[in-house]
């Protein structure tokens, strides 16, 4: 049996992504087999193509796909031929077809929800759900800021903290993206690129600045992130999408109300089968509540996949985009 996979053999842009045909093993003690349905994008493929998160050469790329389990190897008892799975923390490769992957880094998809709208949410709402749960826990009540809000994490995260009762303020790049922001829930959008959007965040919260914020951009707004938080506030930078956060001197974050500053991710937190699967089950759990509402961009097949990413860095998409086989 072969298999059709991306591969690069050289870090750079969209062109490096080659779509081959290579044999496939059976899998091996531990593992299914899968036949996949759909693939996610994420903003770390570009990082990893590019080489600003280098892996070792010759590599795959993707992180999360979902599938159809073909077949099952020696000692794997959780899953059987047929059964949906889907899964984000398998190493990369997800780029293909068909894949083996280890049991333990599967969970299953619940009647009623389709791979493509699985995997369009998946990684995304995994991400949002150690964010809102765990690296900051919001309450009813609490003011968040979330940038990058018609993204496909921010849209997640909006309206997820709505769900939770928080006041939600979004930003984004364009007044079509704020739009798109107030229909995900944010209770106030503002439009980042333009001057003075600091103050205007801090308007919207009466004075009152957030509790939490959210910051995925990097590099254009993370000073004004700091400013934007309340005294013993929170801002956790998750994402670099415009470059890197500039550097600080940690004293900057005393005077600037004695700030708590974290860069967490989201694959520490689901390590280990159990903590994965009950984190997914909290990530389909909020779908079916309507917290996650899933909006897909674009759809591309494995052999345009340089397409979408040369969508996504042009930011062109304003919610998710999936790759067919």
């Amino acid at each position: 049996m072969t298999r059709r996979v991306i591969q690069l053999d050289a870090f750079g842009g969209a062109d490096v992504l080659q779509l081959r045909e290579e044999p496939i093993a059976p899998p091996a003690e531990g593992e299914v087999q899968l036949r996949q349905v759909a693939m996610g994008f994420n903003y770390i493929d570009i990082y990893q193509r590019s080489g600003k998160y280098p892996l070792p050469l010759p590599t795959g790329l993707g992180h999360e796909a979902a599938g159809v389990v073909e077949s099952v190897g020696h000692g794997v008892t959780d899953f059987q031929v047929g059964d949906r799975v889907i899964y984000m923390n398998a190493g990369v490769g997800a780029y293909a077809d068909r894949r083996n992957v280890d049991a333990t880094k599967l969970a299953r998809i619940p009647d009623g929800i389709d791979e493509i709208m699985a995997v369009a949410v998946f990684f995304k709402a995994m991400t949002a759900e150690y964010l809102l749960h765990r690296t900051y826990p919001v309450k009813a009540g609490d003011i968040v800021l979330v940038h990058a809000a018609a993204g496909g994490v921010g849209q997640i995260l909006s309206r997820w903290a709505k769900g939770l009762g928080a006041c939600v303020i979004g930003t984004a790049g364009s007044d079509e993206k704020c739009r798109i922001a107030r229909e995900a829930g944010c209770d106030h959008a503002i439009n980042y690129s333009q001057e003075g959007w600091v103050e205007r965040v801090i308007a919207a919260s009466e004075g009152r600045k957030a509790h939490v914020v959210y910051d995925s951009v990097g590099r254009h707004t993370f000073l004004g992130s700091l400013d934007c938080a309340r005294k013993f506030g929170t801002v956790v930078v998750f994402g670099a999408a415009s470059g890197p956060a500039p550097s600080i001197d940690p004293e900057l974050l005393n005077k600037k109300g004695c700030l708590f500053l974290t860069r967490p991710s989201v694959f520490p937190h689901n390590a280990d089968a159990a903590a994965f699967r009950a984190n997914a089950d909290a990530v389909f759990q909020a779908l079916r509540k309507g917290w996650i509402k899933p909006s897909v961009s674009a759809r591309f097949p494995l052999d345009k996949v340089a397409d979408a990413h040369a969508m996504a860095e042009r930011r062109q998409n304003a919610g998710s985009i999936v790759i067919l086989p």
